[in-house]
C-alpha cells in the first residue's frame, strides 16, 4: 500500500474532519449552550461522521484494513472537536452569568484541553495494559491454528520498517522476559481475530494479548482476577467501520433500529435514551436507573415547597440543580472513577500483583460479601446505604446545617 493513503498524508480525511467538525461543533455549541451538557448528543454525531466517513471511503474504493484506523481516526478528531465546542459554550455561557472574564476562561479552556491531552492518553494506555491478560495459545481450548500455520510478514505490526518487537508487560512480565514479533489479526481465519505475539524462531503465534478495555477473559493464567473496562461505544463504532467497509452490515438492523426510532418520538417517547438503556448492560443502567428515582423524588419535594410552588417548569429544574444531592451525586461518580484508576496502577506492579491475590484468596475463603451463594444480594447493601445518603442529601436532611443556618 502506497505510503501516500496513509492517515498523515490523507487529504480526504483532513476535507472530511473540516466539514463534519464545522457542522458538529456548531450543533455541540449551541445545544450545550441553550439546554446543558447533558442533552449534547456526541454518541450520535460520531456515529454520523463513522458512517458517512465510511461510506465515503467505500464508494471510492478504500476497503482495506488501514483505512478502518483512518476513520475512525476521523469520527475520534470529529468527536473531541464537538465536545470541546459543547464545553467551551457551556462554560462561557456559565461565565457570564457569574461576571467572569471571557479572555481568561479561554486561556483556561486552552490549558485545560491541553493538559487532558497530555495526561489522559498515558493514564488510558496503563489502564488498558492493567488489565491486559497474555493467553497462552496452545493451552487454550478456543485456538485451533492448523500445523503449517506461519505468520505473514507483511501482516506484523511496524516499528519503522521492521517489525515491531514487544515483551509481556505488567503483572505477567515476571514470568516470561522474551521477545516476541507482534500480529494483530483483524479476521477470524486460523484462529479468533486480536492480537497476538509471535515467537521469532519458529513464527508461531504464542500468546493472545486480550486487552484491558474491552477485554474477554478476566482471569490471568495463574488464576488470578483482572479488572477489565466495558466500552461498548467503541465496540458499536468499531462493528459500523468494518461492517461498511467489508460489506457486511447488517442493514436490516440499522434500518429496522430507524424505524423504532421514528415510532418512538411519534409517540413522545425520547429514541435516544430509549437507544441507550437497550445498548447499556444492566450492571450500567440500573444504578442510573437508581439515580434517576432519586432526583424525581427530589424534584417532587422541592415542587410542594410552598416558595416554589409559583415558579415555571424550567425553574423548579434550575433548583433542583443547585441541590446538594447533585453535587454528591457528581461526587460519587468521581470518586468511583477515581477508585478504577488507582486499582488499575497497583495491578501494574508484580508484588502488589501477588498482594490483591492474596487478600483475594482471603475474601473467597472468608468473606460472604466477596464470594460466595449470597454475595450479590450482600453487595446490594453498600448500594442501598449510598441510595438512602443520596436521598437524604437532596432533602437537606444532612450536610445541609451551615445552609439552614442562614435561612
Amino acid at each position: 500500500m502506497s505510503r501516500s493513503l496513509n492517515l498523515q498524508w490523507n487529504i480526504l480525511g483532513a476535507l472530511l474532519i473540516v466539514a463534519f467538525g464545522f457542522l458538529f461543533v456548531t450543533v455541540s455549541s449551541r445545544l450545550t449552550g441553550e439546554i446543558g451538557s447533558s442533552s449534547n448528543p456526541i454518541s450520535g454525531m460520531t456515529v454520523a461522521t463513522l458512517l458517512l466517513t465510511s461510506l465515503v471511503f467505500l464508494l471510492i474504493g478504500w476497503t482495506a484494513p488501514p483505512f478502518y484506523v483512518t476513520a475512525l481516526s476521523i469520527g475520534a478528531i470529529v468527536c473531541i472537536a464537538a465536545s470541546n465546542g459543547g464545553t467551551t459554550s457551556q462554560d462561557l455561557k456559565t461565565g457570564f452569568l457569574v461576571g467572569s472574564t471571557p479572555k481568561y476562561q479561554q486561556i483556561a479552556i486552552l490549558v485545560g484541553a491541553l493538559a487532558s491531552a497530555l495526561v489522559l492518553g498515558p493514564i488510558l494506555l496503563q489502564l488498558n495494559k492493567s488489565g491486559t491478560v497474555y493467553i497462552p495459545v496452545a493451552n487454550n481450548k478456543d485456538f485451533s491454528f492448523p500445523a503449517d500455520y506461519k505468520a505473514n510478514p507483511d501482516n506484523f505490526e511496524k516499528d519503522g520498517t521492521q517489525p515491531k518487537v514487544e515483551k509481556l508487560e505488567g503483572a505477567q512480565a515476571g514470568g516470561d522476559n522474551n521477545e516476541y514479533y507482534v500480529l494483530h489479526k483483524t479476521t477470524p481465519e486460523n484462529g479468533p481475530a486480536g492480537r497476538y505475539l509471535i515467537d521469532k524462531q519458529t513464527n508461531r503465534p504464542v500468546y493472545l494479548a486480550d486487552p484491558g478495555i474491552n477485554g474477554i477473559y478476566d482471569k490471568r493464567p495463574d488464576g488470578s482476577s483482572v479488572q477489565k473496562f466495558t466500552a461498548p461505544k467503541a465496540t458499536l463504532m468499531s462493528y459500523i467501520i468494518k461492517g461498511i467497509l467489508s460489506r457486511e452490515l447488517p442493514w436490516g438492523l440499522v434500518l429496522l433500529g430507524v424505524m423504532i426510532a421514528i415510532v418512538l418520538e411519534l409517540s413522545g417517547i425520547p429514541s435516544l435514551a430509549f437507544a441507550v438503556g437497550v445498548y447499556l448492560p444492566l450492571s450500567t443502567s440500573s444504578p442510573i436507573f437508581v439515580g434517576g428515582m432519586i432526583r424525581w423524588l427530589v424534584d417532587r419535594y422541592l415542587r410542594r415547597k410552598p416558595e416554589n410552588k409559583k415558579m415555571t417548569e424550567e425553574q423548579l429544574v434550575a433548583e433542583g440543580d443547585k441541590s446538594s444531592g447533585v453535587l454528591l451525586a457528581s461526587g460519587y461518580i468521581a470518586g468511583g472513577t477515581l477508585a478504577g484508576v488507582i486499582f488499575a496502577f497497583l495491578n501494574l506492579s508484580d508484588p502488589i500483583v501477588a498482594r490483591l491475590k492474596g487478600y483475594e484468596d482471603w475474601s473467597t475463603a472468608h468473606n460472604p460479601f466477596f464470594e460466595g451463594p449470597y454475595s450479590d444480594l450482600l453487595g446490594l447493601i453498600p448500594l442501598l446505604i449510598l441510595t438512602i445518603v443520596l436521598y437524604m442529601v437532596g432533602r437537606q436532611w444532612l450536610l445541609a446545617g451551615r445552609k439552614r443556618a442562614k435561612t
